[in-house]
């Protein structure tokens, strides 16, 4: 039905609405901080192992690190810009000196403490705290570090007889000495990017292959005769929400894919991201 016009016409008449708009509320994420390099040791002793980076985790049905729930979304303003750090794994270390500590990683608010770099046998070169402890060495530092609580477990000791602890991992403690049968401290899996990925595993003994890039995970601990120690592995923070909204704007190593109702940013490097 129409409008009457005064020449006896008529004008359709309508409704106009308005232009629908998007706004992201919440995302999920996963933020993991590198992990700690593995420490010096002597002749045939052997430094302690490093521990994996801090793990946070808001994916529904998984896990944070040591042993926490599932973090809640972070609800963010659209339009808003976020920075986005990806901390380096710690670094190797020569004879006798302690691993270095892997550097936090960060979205926005949310931020993930690097692992612990593993004991040297040197006086002083005691095991890293982190978001995973490193472990301790050979006799002279012999005591593991601690984890930080809601990201990672802690490192595991020397006894006297064994060789030196394993680092902590974010799904479990590192075993004292080689007390197994897991010897290193257990990463946790997620399936964030749709497919299951086991990351932020504590370090393993001398000799041990060198933890992958963007995994968070331990260097493992060395002794001089062989030169063993392996440095830490780089974190990696993934966020995801709606494939149904518009899409974010990056800068920096960030790399797009679409899963199931998903997609999903990860970020091998620093930047940032805009909703």
């Amino acid at each position: 039905m129409g409008i009457s016009r005064r020449d006896g016409g008529y004008v359709s008449a309508y409704t106009v609405l308005p232009t629908p708009t998007y706004s992201v509320t919440s995302v999920e994420y996963l933020v993991i901080a590198g992990g700690g390099g593995g420490g010096g040791g002597f002749s045939s002793a052997y430094g302690g192992s490093g521990g994996a980076g801090g793990y946070r985790s808001s994916v529904i049905g998984e896990s944070s690190g040591g042993g926490a729930s599932a973090e809640s979304f972070l609800n963010i303003s659209s339009g808003t810009t976020y920075t986005v750090t990806v901390g380096a794994g710690g670094a190797n270390a020569a004879d006798g000196i302690k691993g270095g500590n892997g550097s936090d990683s960060a979205f926005g608010s949310i931020t993930s403490i690097g692992g612990g770099g593993g004991s040297g046998t040197n006086s002083g070169q005691a095991a890293g705290i982190g978001g995973s402890g490193g472990g301790g060495s050979y006799s002279t530092n012999p005591t593991a570090a601690a984890g930080t609580t809601n990201q990672g477990f802690r490192g595991g000791n020397y006894i006297t007889g064994g060789q030196a602890g394993w680092g902590g991992g974010a799904g479990s403690a590192g075993a004292d000495n080689n007390s197994g049968p897991i010897y290193n401290g257990l990463g946790l899996s997620s399936s964030i990017t749709g497919s299951a990925i086991m990351r932020a595993e504590g370090g393993s003994g001398s000799g041990a292959a060198a933890p992958l890039s963007n995994t968070g995970s331990g260097g493992s601990g060395g002794r001089s005769q062989d030169n063993v120690t392996r440095s830490g592995g780089s974190g990696i923070v993934i966020i995801r929400f709606s494939k149904y909204f518009p899409p974010a704007r990056t800068t920096g190593s960030a790399t797009l894919t679409i899963s199931g109702d998903y997609q999903i940013y990860s970020f091998t490097g620093s930047g940032t991201i805009t909703f």
